[in-house]
């Protein structure tokens, strides 16, 4: 095997167990939080807690993921959470069981997952070949679909047999082992342009960056418009087959189980794929898949066919997110990238929330489905603006 390939399979498996292990437990405390209050505030407020955190620290995350040491960054955020689960699980077994730290744990792991996003996106570059990129994109969305499939089954198992903070411990156990991994792959150390006076500085340099780089203004703006319309059909389905087909727990387990399967069969085929020669045209492919499918969820006369769309749309993410990620990789200035991704997971961590401010009062006083309808329209309009963008494309066609 050779020295990438070892690399890259430690680098995986480590991110691997790591993110089953949070999964679990961001699961268990989820549930744990309904089951115990059964009020849509505190769920609010938990949801809140684990996206703003994430927004805000992204600026400083894309800078320390230029400036400092990736693997270590991401070491120091695993162990981050790690410790903070611990003393969590530790003033539990205390009887110290208040809603209140679980919002502020939920508040340090969005903190750990800000780091640790720009400084993944980042790193896999010094890891990978250029050319193998997009394969290797592709075997990390299938493994993250399968800990999606996974993990809830596996959290809503435990609950049945254990305590919440049993549950905990497995978070601080995956994390060691991820850290222990990550000391066993050597990665040499990128270049670091000489540091400006503050982060702020670096970060308006990265923000310079992309306004001189008229791919990446296009790139932006498309991906927020995108997440914003993407919101009614990723947070909104669930309300939606409570009200249509049933308030049974079994359909939404089933929805997301069928999400979740159709992601690990699409991460499979984009990694044996590799996509089109051009990064955009795949790109297109997985976006109007995405939007055929969020039009189809707003006519399903039946709870079946609903699922096998759902399915559908799962297998349109990995085939639109591979290339969406490959092409920063390929096309960023290194010097530059922790910062594009610090301003990417910024986007991501807004766009859906801003969404939901819009979409999800929208759904008490008009049809879900005809929300989805609508939006799914508008992407198709947006994905067909993306085909015909010359400056897009023109930076899509893959490193030979």
């Amino acid at each position: 095997m050779t020295a990438w390939r070892r690399n890259i399979a430690l680098f995986l498996s480590s991110q691997g167990i790591s993110m089953l292990g949070s999964s679990i437990v961001q699961y268990a405390i989820m549930w744990h939080i309904t089951l115990t209050t059964q009020s849509g505030l505190m769920m609010t407020l938990y949801i809140i807690c684990g996206f703003l955190p994430t927004f805000f620290l992204s600026p400083f995350a894309g800078v320390w993921a230029d400036r400092y040491n990736r693997k270590k960054l991401i070491m120091l955020a695993d162990g981050g959470i790690a410790i903070s689960t611990l003393i969590l699980a530790i003033l539990f077994l205390l009887g110290y069981q208040y809603i209140w730290l679980l919002f502020i744990i939920a508040a340090i792991r969005a903190f750990g997952a800000g780091v640790q996003g720009p400084a993944v996106g980042a790193i896999l570059p010094q890891i990978v070949p250029e050319e193998k990129l997009m394969r290797v994109n592709g075997i990390n969305g299938t493994v993250q679909a399968a800990i999606m499939f996974i993990a809830p089954m596996i959290s809503a198992a435990l609950l049945t047999v254990t305590t919440l903070e049993m549950i905990l411990f497995i978070d601080v156990v995956t994390a060691a082992f991820a850290i222990a991994t990550l000391l066993l792959i050597r990665i040499a150390k990128h270049e670091v342009s000489a540091a400006p006076v503050s982060y702020l500085e670096d970060f308006k340099s990265g923000l310079s960056y992309i306004q001189s780089t008229p791919f990446l203004k296009h790139y932006f703006l498309f991906i927020a418009i995108l997440f914003f319309l993407m919101a009614p059909a990723s947070f909104l389905t669930p309300l939606q087959v409570t009200r249509t087909f049933g308030e049974e727990v079994w359909r939404l387990t089933a929805i997301e189980l069928a999400f979740s399967a159709g992601m690990m069969v699409g991460g499979a085929v984009i990694a044996a794929w590799q996509g089109f020669q051009n990064r955009v045209y795949t790109m297109v492919f997985g976006g109007i898949i995405f939007s055929v499918c969020t039009i189809a969820l707003g006519i399903m006369p039946s709870f079946w066919p609903y699922i096998a769309v759902m399915a559908i749309c799962g297998v349109a993410i990995p085939i639109f997110n591979t290339p969406t990620m490959t092409l920063l990789q390929e096309k960023v200035d290194p010097a530059y990238i922790g910062r594009i991704f610090g301003v990417f997971n910024m986007i991501a961590s807004a766009m859906m929330p801003l969404g939901m401010l819009l979409f999800g009062p929208l759904a008490d006083a008009v049809s879900i489905q005809l929300i989805l309808i609508i939006t799914g329209v508008a992407m198709l309009l947006l994905i067909g603006a993306l085909y015909f963008n010359k400056t897009l494309v023109r930076e899509g066609l893959k490193v030979s």
